[in-house]
């Protein structure tokens, strides 16, 4: 039934609105008051929290607000064309005080306080009844959880022996107060249908090789507002939007050896990727090397000289150097510790430097995945100067101190919704005496011919590896080269192989490190670890390193596919 709408029935109407709007103005917030709701209701359960039998002494809510888009395409075609929108909360709750309290590493257990947890989903509308209810669950779990610790770590400091590290379990820190205001709409138009037409063209060259199984071309662009407050009075919003974009392709040797090789891209707007020629050439170029990797021999086990280029070597410095010179590792016992001991001393060449700066966000024409301001306990981010000429001088901090390193230097950072711990940022490996990379190469030569070697090896391409930092299994790593070329002491033509993994030990290929060179490439990855993954970057010259080992890397069982392809 239609009824009709006079003068005032109209103004009625519109005054019942505005009622309504009035009753309801504590319930709907703008995006840039989401901080204040975030805020009164810590304040509100830490009134309670702090006064129960086991009081909290510190609590933060750290919230995501990430929007993403996501394209993807498969020879030619479109296979992913997909928008989200999710708001992620971590809540922290200590419980004890900053000397002891329920992070503290508990002895004689295979234990995390990370593991497994991810957080609360959070309702991404802007209702703040609905925010507080989700915040109230989440609070009241993380309390009870941390009680239960603290009540472990109690009865394990009461029959364990004494900690190796007696420092404090968290610093103290000024609070932090920061606003970035929402980034400007027309900076993130994203056009999709534009996107959609380069995957296709990108992706479409992978037809053109019949030698190709798989042959992708995604972009991912997201957009995030980072949300952070403590019971300390820290207030911090701020923003990151990103650009990837990724190159996939992978063939299959007749032995079963699967072969894959990626070229990555990133920025932080779309329009500062590179352009249709580059990606184009650089994709023309992977698939040569694709139908060249098929026919290459596999090498056997091998110890010698070899060149890391720029890229690869800082694949290699992330994996096997940074994860070890991360502040947390060195309070728990089950670390094997490897630099805690050796600061001050020579643990690299003399004339190498390694520093960490997530303040920098783009070095020459490379933009930089690890940069930020604030970290994920609400801490600046430093530059950090963890190796000047060799010699040990810092390690990367977050909130959890060691012996000698009382205070965070912004470097706890974790996965939307996980804990934070430390971990990398943007890592810069710097020469006072570099070489070309020719002067590299005639080095290597040398080396080899000295060693009686019939060659060297030169690792061009590394898409990542592992490390295991315990003590309870080797202190080893395996770094994973895609591209390797033999370079033979007599002059023949460099030899393209396959079948290679760069193992050993860290303080063994350390001080095996000869020289760098005076060019510069980029890493740039996803790291994960306890805290999830975080975005890094590494900038690093060619390395040449004395003896380097390798090991056969394991293959694929299944034979190729019996029916041709389209």
């Amino acid at each position: 039934m239609n009824l009709p709408v006079n003068g005032n029935t109209m103004k009625k109407l519109l005054a019942l609105t505005f009622l309504l709007l009035l009753l309801n103005s504590n319930s709907v917030f703008s995006q840039d008051e989401l901080s204040e709701v975030l805020a009164d209701e810590l304040k509100r359960n830490m009134l309670v929290l702090k006064n129960q039998d086991i009081p909290s002494y510190y609590m933060s809510y750290r919230l995501n607000d990430v929007r993403t888009i996501r394209l993807e395409a498969t020879f030619g075609q479109i296979t992913r064309s997909t928008q989200s929108h999710v708001r992620r909360v971590c809540v922290q709750v200590r419980v004890g005080d900053h000397t002891l309290d329920n992070t503290h590493p508990i002895k004689g257990e295979n234990f995390s306080l990370f593991d497994m947890d991810f957080g609360a989903e959070m309702p991404i509308e802007n209702s703040a009844e609905a925010l507080r209810q989700s915040l109230w669950r989440e609070t009241n779990k993380q309390y009870l959880k941390a009680a239960d610790l603290y009540s472990k770590v109690l009865a394990n400091v009461a029959i364990k022996v004494e900690d190796e590290d007696a420092s404090d379990d968290f610093t103290i820190e000024s609070p932090v107060v920061y606003y970035e205001a929402p980034i400007e709409e027309q900076l993130l138009d994203f056009d999709a249908g534009l996107w959609e037409e380069k995957l296709k063209r990108y992706s479409a060259l992978f037809l053109e090789n019949n030698d190709v199984l798989v042959g992708n071309a995604s972009i991912v662009f997201a957009v995030e507002r980072k949300y952070y407050v403590s019971t300390e009075g820290s207030s911090i919003v701020e923003n990151r939007v990103t650009s990837r974009l990724m190159i996939n392709g992978q063939t299959q040797a007749d032995d079963g050896m699967e072969l894959p090789l990626n070229n990555s891209y990133f920025a932080f707007y779309p329009a500062d990727l590179p352009s249709d020629d580059t990606i184009i050439q650089e994709t023309t170029e992977m698939l040569e090397s694709l139908t060249k990797l098929r026919s290459a021999p596999v090498v056997d086990s091998y110890t010698g000289p070899a060149l890391l280029s720029a890229a690869s070597a800082g694949v290699f410095f992330h994996e096997i150097f940074g994860h070890r010179i991360e502040g947390h590792r060195l309070k728990d016992e089950r670390d094997a510790q490897t630099f805690k001991k050796k600061v001050g001393q020579l643990v690299l060449d003399k004339n190498l430097s390694v520093v960490f700066d997530p303040s920098q966000t783009k070095f020459r024409d490379f933009y930089l995945n690890g940069a930020y301001k604030y970290d994920c306990q609400g801490q600046p981010g430093k530059r950090v100067v963890v190796v000047e000429n060799g010699v040990l001088k810092d390690f990367l901090m977050s909130r959890t101190p060691i012996e000698g390193f009382s205070k965070s230097n912004g470097h706890g950072r974790a996965q939307i919704g996980m804990q934070a711990v430390t971990r990398q940022s943007n890592m810069f490996v710097e020469s006072s005496n570099p070489f070309s990379v020719e002067n590299l190469r005639r080095q290597l030569i040398d080396e080899a011919v000295k060693q009686g070697k019939e060659y060297g090896y030169y690792f061009v391409e590394t898409v990542g590896g592992f490390t295991t930092t315990g003590r309870y299994m080797p202190n080893a790593f395996n770094v994973t080269p895609t591209m390797v070329y033999r370079i033979y002491v007599d002059g023949r033509p460099d030899e393209l192989v396959r079948g290679v993994d760069l193992v050993g030990t860290p303080l063994s290929i350390f001080s095996n490190i000869e020289a760098a060179g005076d060019d510069y490439d980029i890493f740039t990855g996803m790291c994960g670890a306890e805290s999830g993954s975080v975005p890094v970057s590494t900038v690093c010259p060619t390395v040449f390193v004395r003896q380097i080992e390798t090991q056969r890397k394991p293959k694929n069982q299944d034979r190729l596919p019996i029916l041709s392809r389209p």
